[in-house]
């Protein structure tokens, strides 16, 4: 090779190149190489590799922390229902229930499409629902014990009246219940999907950039997951063809109407844009009544 017409000559053992008369001196410094498993590598190659393993611990920390809430969820709603059912049939004492055992069915069913849809569309309310909201207000911390109470008893009385009658099997009154539990469970799953704060305690919630929501069901009505909540609670005697336990069926919805009046009064004052969002949706519970 030339530089200029002249030619180069190698110095050996050395990296340099040195033109004859020029002595214009390149010095080549090639990349440095470390060796690794027998064989040589560049450095920042060999760096690359040294990511790899990184990252694959980070895909797997990221993929047990995102399994891990789901199964905790699932066992926990496992374990609800056992509970649940314990509870009916020993209290029953009678195994052969048929209605019972239908109830806890469809109880088991719906609690399992409420998880799946909001692990599917809306997770995070999951977390917030499991968990103590701050900043509730005092009178639905003395409301929610209450209401609970009440729910129970619907449960109490109509496993007292399972305890002294004969084995009943589906009638029409059953699947009016039916035709009331399923409309009333499905308005509360929609409720949840398209609701992120849908908290379980009445407050406002500033930590997590509380707003109006008025799609899905709540373009028709300002709370309809109360209004699927009370379905579900007239469907119960019906579904357990009891008819003592439409007494404490009947306070929960009460209730529930009681609860509806001060949480809307709360959003009217405390949460902007809810004033401008019921004069577009007027009715809070039931379109063209309330």
């Amino acid at each position: 090779m030339s530089l200029n017409g002249r030619y180069l000559r190698y110095i050996g053992g050395s990296d340099t190149f040195t033109p004859n008369a020029d002595k214009i001196t390149f010095n080549l410094k090639p990349l440095p190489a470390i060796k690794t498993s027998g064989r040589f590598r560049l450095k920042n190659v060999t760096e690359l590799d040294s990511k790899e393993p990184e990252m694959a611990d980070v895909k797997k920390r990221t993929d047990s922390q995102t399994t891990m809430p789901k199964v905790l969820i699932g066992l926990a709603v496992t374990a609800l229902v056992v509970v649940f059912a314990g509870l009916i049939f020993v209290n029953a004492r009678r195994l052969g229930w048929t209605l019972g055992w239908i109830y806890v069915g469809l109880f088991a069913a719906t609690l399992a499409i409420n998880l799946a849809c909001l692990l599917r569309w809306n997770p995070e309310l999951i977390r917030r629902r499991m968990g103590f909201a701050r900043f509730t207000k005092g009178w639905d911390m003395v409301w929610a014990p209450l209401f609970a109470l009440t729910v129970i008893a619907i449960y109490v009385v109509a496993v007292q009246e399972a305890r002294k009658g004969g084995a009943r099997v589906p009638g029409a009154a059953w699947l009016l219940g039916l035709a009331i539990f399923t409309p009333g469970w499905t308005l509360v799953i929609w409720s949840m999907v398209v609701n992120p704060f849908f908290e379980k305690a009445v407050r406002i919630q500033t930590d997590h950039g509380h707003r109006v929501i008025d799609t899905g069901p709540y373009a028709y009505m300002r709370h309809p997951g109360y209004v699927g909540f009370a379905g579900c609670i007239l469907s119960t005697p019906l579904l357990l063809a009891s008819t003592g336990a439409f007494v404490p069926a009947l306070i929960a919805v009460v209730l529930l109407v009681i609860r509806t009046a001060l949480e809307d009064r709360t959003l009217h004052a405390e949460l902007p844009g809810y004033a401008e969002y019921a004069t577009r949706v007027r009715f809070r519970l039931i379109p063209g009544i309330w």
